[in-house]
């Protein structure tokens, strides 16, 4: 299928997007657009420091592996946004996330942000697609990202493909840390993700959560920053796929197999209650 690219000359507005997302509450189709977003953006050093700050990673000069997802977060949104978008924003649930880092992330000041959806698939509770995000700079691609959503009361005819990797190598705990209350609001800031479920107990319980819940990729950067020494910092792919979410405020546990090329990771909660699992290689 064909892209067809629609280039903004600027970032859009995120309050503009989030009001468009909370009148949109149907379902209106089940085709994905065919088209896709690209932007020029700037690397603000003072919201990368906040943001190294809220996730835990050092300054070592490099784009943190997870930073250019908060680049592209309001080309996203207006993706998702969109008439032609058949799903609302609202109420999507991220399922799983890969990440590539293809060349070192250093000295970018500026790059292209690239947006587009595809891979529309049947799910036991609806139907999954995938949010595709690449980050390129003046010399050509950096780094690439795949969001598998899902979206609940979707019917599609075909096949459900069963979907339950877990890690089957020697893990050991790398790193213990407390996701405290307000961690859902600080990563709100530095990200521009404000919703709902991750900001208050209050405003949780509005999408049946019990209290707020840490946002996916904070949980994901945070791990990454917590494995820094056990990372290549380029010639990686990451994927992580998400179980139970993390309700605040509550204590987490990474385990990982020793640093390397490549090797597996858990995240877990009281009881051993399995968060995230994940693993890490060169790129194919």
């Amino acid at each position: 299928m064909s892209i067809e690219w629609h280039t903004l000359d600027r970032e859009p507005s995120l309050p503009a997007l989030y009001a468009r997302a909370a009148t949109r509450r149907k379902i209106t189709g089940t085709q994905l657009p065919a088209s896709g977003l690209r932007c020029w953006v700037e690397v603000d050093g003072k919201r990368l420091e906040a943001y190294r700050n809220v996730c835990g990673f050092a300054d070592d000069g490099l784009l943190p592996p997870t930073y250019p997802h908060i680049l592209a977060f309001a080309l996203q949104m207006q993706l998702l946004t969109a008439k032609d978008f058949p799903f609302p924003l609202l109420g999507l649930i991220h399922l799983s996330n890969r990440i590539r880092v293809l060349r070192p992330m250093g000295g970018i000041s500026r790059a292209q942000v690239s947006v587009r959806v595809h891979n529309l698939q049947p799910h036991p509770k609806g139907a999954t697609f995938d949010l595709l995000t690449t980050l390129d700079d003046q010399l050509g691609p950096l780094w690439e990202a795949q969001s598998q959503m899902l979206c609940r009361g979707v019917k599609l005819d075909g096949e459900v493909l069963a979907q339950d990797w877990q890690p089957d190598q020697v893990l050991s705990e790398v790193a213990h840390w407390k996701a405290s209350a307000d961690i859902g609001r600080q990563y709100a800031k530095v990200s521009g993700d404000y919703n709902p479920i991750h900001l208050s107990a209050a405003s949780a319980r509005l999408f049946g959560f019990p209290t707020g819940i840490a946002h996916g990729l904070w949980n994901k950067a945070r791990t990454l920053a917590a494995l820094a020494d056990h990372l290549p910092k380029a010639n990686l792919e990451v994927t992580v796929h998400f179980r139970k979410p993390v309700r605040l405020p509550s204590e987490v546990t990474l385990l990982a197999t020793a640093a390397g090329s490549s090797g597996e990771l858990r995240l877990t909660g009281a009881q051993d209650l399995e968060h995230m699992v994940g693993q890490w290689q060169p790129l194919a």
